[in-house]
């Protein structure tokens, strides 16, 4: 099978966008230890102050205010904003954001109900927030943080309801309804990466900002920092540590550029992924970075790791975003899976066409799950054995379990008698666990004391496996096809063919 055309092959190569790691020169160290026993403790407190100065403006402003309808700006109100303006812009000073250098023009609300932000590095992304009192997309637990929740319900935020399954189009909803007030809400900031990365590139936009089919400004930040100590992404330092080391800091200079406001063809307004990824486009184009194949949901398999580690150029990624689309991976538990394994060995000898297996997910047919049927292809027949299927989901909804998948497979794949696995089938179950087009294992069975040997049980495997932190780079051999290659192609000529045209 090859994934489709609109999404070529830019991984992130040696460069994962969700890990952030700090080097320090000895002369940075003396300079940090300095800091920290003098102006860091005078700046916590400021800042610490200044945000607690601003609770009662945001408090009293929020009192008596409808979350559906936007009452008139009384005086009070807007002397009320222009105060909470200037706190925060102090207590952003007091955090050695001296001089926020801003370019290009923002638009107004009835040119652009939507601001789209990126990237999306930090929580010190705030700062254009506070500077315009925008509103944003937020979860609505940080409506329950101290002090902060107070200043954040005052910007009127879309919440996200992230335990209410009908979550996401409510979200998108309330978004359209705003977008399309004619510029009576304020304007909405939205940052489409949906996550924080480290700025190495920029990944792929979720469509929310750009289904409301309106005119976007898109913003650009940068931190020019010759040590950065902001990025706060998903392996690194923590939110204390990034706070601390940029408190320390002499200077921390951020740049937000406000770029042309874009205005979407007819195409686009159809089509919101195609709108949000010339954007993305544009965005990359501005911050001279490049484009990165990658989204929210592929980070924790990014971020995978020990010998049964997911590679950064396996098809599983795209696998993820196919069943992300369909909803598959939704509600998802041990438990579900190894319903799901259950049902999978019993119709082993019975392989599904794309309408059986429509009917075993109860979904209707799409090119979606025509693209996810097509992955385990083996035969080029139309026909796929559920049982890799259950093996690529358990691999992308707990990539850290490794082991655990491991072993759903043999439940699946074993014999009845002692539960081994052939090394044809073992085979198979390792090429869709790690998304690769085909592995050899004569290195594997090599290993063991008899040299025909041609089945294991999990418990060998697993323990050969936990002696060989570099299983996969030792023992495995893989054909070195590009990662648009089926998962199932062991067998399909119809996918050879594919790669013998290339």
């Amino acid at each position: 099978m090859k994934l489709p055309a609109s999404r070529p092959s830019r991984m992130y190569g040696n460069t994962n966008p969700f890990v952030h790691e700090l080097r320090f020169t000895l002369t940075e160290k003396i300079k940090i230890g300095l800091m920290s026993v003098t102006v860091f403790p005078v700046r916590l407190l400021l800042a610490a102050f200044l945000m607690l100065l601003a609770w009662p403006f945001a408090f009293m402003a929020s009192l008596g205010r409808s979350e559906y309808t936007m009452e008139p700006q009384s005086w009070w109100r807007r002397l009320v904003d222009l105060s909470l303006r200037v706190i925060m812009r102090a207590m952003w000073f007091c955090g050695g954001f001296h001089w926020i250098k801003v370019k290009g023009e923002r638009a107004l609300p009835s040119e652009a109900p939507i601001l789209t932000l990126a990237p999306h590095s930090s929580y010190f992304d705030a700062i254009p927030v506070t500077m315009t009192m925008c509103s944003i997309v937020t979860k609505l637990e940080s409506k329950s943080i101290p002090v902060w929740g107070t200043l954040i319900s005052y910007i009127r935020p879309v919440f996200v309801f992230r335990s209410d399954q009908d979550s996401r189009r409510k979200t998108v909803d309330e978004i359209k309804r705003r977008a399309h007030s004619g510029g009576e809400w304020p304007q909405i900031m939205i940052f489409p990466e949906g996550t924080c990365t480290n700025r190495s590139g920029l990944i792929i936009f979720k469509p929310g900002a750009f289904i409301p089919a309106l005119p976007v400004q898109p913003v650009v930040l940068r931190y020019p920092n010759k040590l950065d100590t902001v990025t706060w992404t998903w392996q690194g330092p923590g939110a204390f540590k990034i706070l601390w080391l940029t408190l320390c800091q002499l200077h921390n200079p951020i740049e937000i550029e406000y770029l042309p406001v874009y205005t979407p063809s007819e195409e686009e307004r159809n089509n919101p992924a195609l709108f949000a990824n010339n954007v993305r486009q544009l965005m990359a184009k501005a911050l001279k970075l490049p484009l990165t194949d990658l989204s929210f949901d592929d980070r924790l398999l990014t971020l995978s790791q020990g010998p049964l580690r997911i590679p950064n150029n396996s098809s599983l990624l795209e696998f993820n975003r196919l069943v992300c689309r369909l909803g598959l991976r939704a509600g998802i538990t041990d438990t579900k899976l190894e319903e799901l394994a259950k049902r999978a060995r019993k119709l082993w000898d019975d392989r599904l066409g794309l309408e059986d297996f429509a009917q075993y997910l109860n979904l209707p047919v799409s090119d979606t799950l025509t693209q996810v049927h097509s992955f385990f292809d083996q035969n080029a027949d139309g026909q796929i054995d559920m049982r890799q299927y259950v093996v690529a989901l358990s691999s992308v909804c707990r990539p850290s379990k490794a082991m655990e998948t491991l072993q759903l497979a043999f439940k699946m794949y074993g014999d009845e008698e002692k539960g081994e696995v052939h090394e044809d089938d073992l085979a198979i179950i390792l090429e869709s666990m790690l998304g690769f087009g085909r592995v050899e294992l004569s290195l594997l069975f090599l290993s063991f004391e008899s040299p025909t040997k041609e089945k294991i049980t999990f418990d060998e495997l697993h323990n050969f496996i936990k002696q060989k932190p570099y299983f996969t780079q030792d023992y495995l051999q893989f054909l070195d096809f590009p990662r648009s290659t089926c998962l199932g192609w062991r067998y399909s000529n119809n996918c050879q063919t594919k790669e013998k045209d290339n």
